[in-house]
This record gives C-alpha cells, sequence and structure tokens, in this order.
C-alpha cells in the first residue's frame, strides 16, 4: 500500500468502530468510514475535542453536528498547492488527502519526461491531481460533470497561484466529453481517471463504475497521443479491484504502446496505531522508461 504520507496539515489521528477522527489544519472532524470495521477499547483523547461530526440518515445522505464553532471553510496545504475545505452535506471536504501520493506521483512522471505533456483530467472534482500537473509544467483539461467542483477547482488554481497557467475547465459528462475529443482529433500524452462508484451527469445521465468503466476506458485509448506518457485509473469500490483495473489497462495499452502496469491500494497512515486506513486503489500504466 502506497501511504499519503507527507501531508504537514492533515493528519488522520485515530480510526476505529466505522469513523475516521482527522485533523484539517487546526479543525478536527470524525467521519464515517466503511472500511474502518475494527473496535478499539482505547481510543485517542482526540475524539473528545472534534470540531463537528458526520452523522449518516438511514433515508442517504446525512448531516453535520458541531461541537464547537467553526468556519464553514479554510485552507490546507500540501507542498505548493493551496486548497479550500469546506465540510459538504454528504461527509466530503473538498479534498481526498489519499490522492496525494499520487499527486506527488504524476507530477513526478511529468517532470521527469522532458518534454510538453498534455493532460486530460476526468472526474477532475476539485482540482489536486489537475494543479499538481499544471505545477509540473503540464497543460491540463480537467473536466467534471458538477459546475459547482469545476468552480471549486477554478478557486484552488487561484489559491495556488495557477490561475494563467494552461488549464482547460470543462463542465460535462466524462464519456460524452471523450467522444468529442475522439471526433475533433484531440489527443492527450496522459489520461487520469477518477470516477465515482455511481453518480450522474449534468443532464441527469446515470454512471456505475462495473457497467461503464471498460467502455470509457476503451474511448480514452483513442484519444492517447502517439506517445503517451501514463494513464491512472483511481477505483474506490470494492466491486473492482485493483488487478481487474490493470489488467484493463494492459491489454488496451501494452500491445499498442509497450510500457508496464501496475496496480496497488493506497492509503493513510494512523497517527494513534502506526497502521494504516485503505482509502481507494490505482491501477497505472506507465510509458517504457
Amino acid at each position: 500500500m502506497r501511504l499519503a504520507s507527507e501531508w504537514k496539515e492533515y493528519e488522520l489521528l485515530d480510526a476505529t468502530d466505522g469513523n475516521r477522527l482527522e485533523r484539517w489544519g487546526n479543525t478536527i472532524l470524525v467521519r464515517p468510514d466503511p472500511q474502518v470495521v475494527w473496535h478499539f477499547p482505547q481510543k485517542s483523547p482526540m475524539w473528545s475535542k472534534a470540531d463537528a461530526v458526520y452523522h449518516r440518515s438511514a433515508a442517504g445522505g446525512g448531516q453535520w453536528e458541531k461541537k464547537r464553532r467553526m468556519a464553514d471553510e479554510w485552507q490546507l496545504h500540501y507542498g505548493d498547492l493551496t486548497l479550500k475545505v469546506s465540510p459538504t452535506g454528504f461527509k466530503h471536504t473538498g479534498i481526498f488527502p489519499e490522492q496525494a501520493v499520487n499527486w506527488d506521483l504524476y507530477r513526478s512522471l511529468i517532470q521527469k519526461a522532458g518534454r510538453p505533456i498534455k493532460v486530460l483530467n476526468l472526474f477532475g472534482y476539485t482540482g489536486g491531481a489537475s494543479l499538481a500537473c499544471a505545477a509540473a509544467g503540464a497543460s491540463v483539461c480537467h473536466v467534471d460533470a458538477s459546475k459547482g467542483m469545476v468552480a471549486w477547482a477554478r478557486e484552488n488554481a487561484a489559491l495556488s497561484s495557477l490561475a494563467d497557467h494552461p488549464i482547460r475547465w470543462i463542465v460535462d459528462d466524462c464519456g460524452k466529453f471523450v467522444a468529442r475529443e475522439a471526433r475533433r482529433g484531440n489527443t492527450y500524452d496522459a489520461i487520469i481517471m477518477d470516477p465515482p462508484s455511481y453518480g450522474r451527469g449534468p443532464s441527469g445521465e446515470i454512471w456505475k463504475l462495473e457497467d461503464s468503466i471498460y467502455e470509457l476506458m476503451n474511448a480514452c485509448c483513442g484519444i492517447l497521443s502517439e506517445t503517451p506518457l501514463f494513464v491512472a485509473v483511481n477505483s474506490y469500490t470494492t466491486g473492482l479491484s485493483p488487478a481487474v483495473m490493470e489488467y484493463m489497462l494492459k491489454t488496451e495499452l501494452c500491445g499498442r504502446y509497450g510500457g508496464t502496469t501496475c496496480s496497488d491500494e493506497i492509503g493513510l497512515p494512523v497517527t494513534a496505531t502506526g497502521g494504516a486506513v485503505p482509502a481507494g486503489a490505482t491501477s497505472l500504466w506507465i510509458e517504457n522508461a
């Protein structure tokens, strides 16, 4: 498992009884995590210091219970990136901290390439991966079906002094956007896919990962340049193992471009126990070095 262990302002303090205890800057939040199936009788004393706790609703969604006065939004820093944090009604905060280990990977691959790199970031959310790639010198096309998430990503770009970098901000259904790019003849040297397990497009299109990922991956292979650098696919569902995602990348790309594939879990170190909480998986195709 690759751990996102380079954060200075985020910390997974403890994890037990189906919840994470997290420090986001100076704010401590408790959020549910279905991976946390264990029950430890000894808990960190920091649980009593939580500023807010997220409670799931049996009807879906949930709500925050604020224990103390806290800001509606604040900023977190990761290296040279500045990102807005704001607890939402669906327990998320605007940052998936485990993805920082992938931001570092993308940045390293782009910097080592020694040539101009054009990146397509699908399901780009609030822009962490897009900004890491832009900071490394790539030109980026950021696509998400949510207008609000794209606006949030643009705000993060401004906070990170990257507003004037070559980033295209697109609000669109990712599958339809890829199809249009193929018709236009546009290509990319690197593609990042961070799809949800389930979601809807801007016109109500239903996305279900198990049913849609192969078709999307196949379409993405049609818009790669003649000398692609990498393709990365992130998965958060237990329905598709990292090995399944890697198999699709291998069969789609290695025969045409060579290169190598790998897959692994990503996660977060837990301060209280020294253990780690898994937080999804990444499958990767990389050109031959």
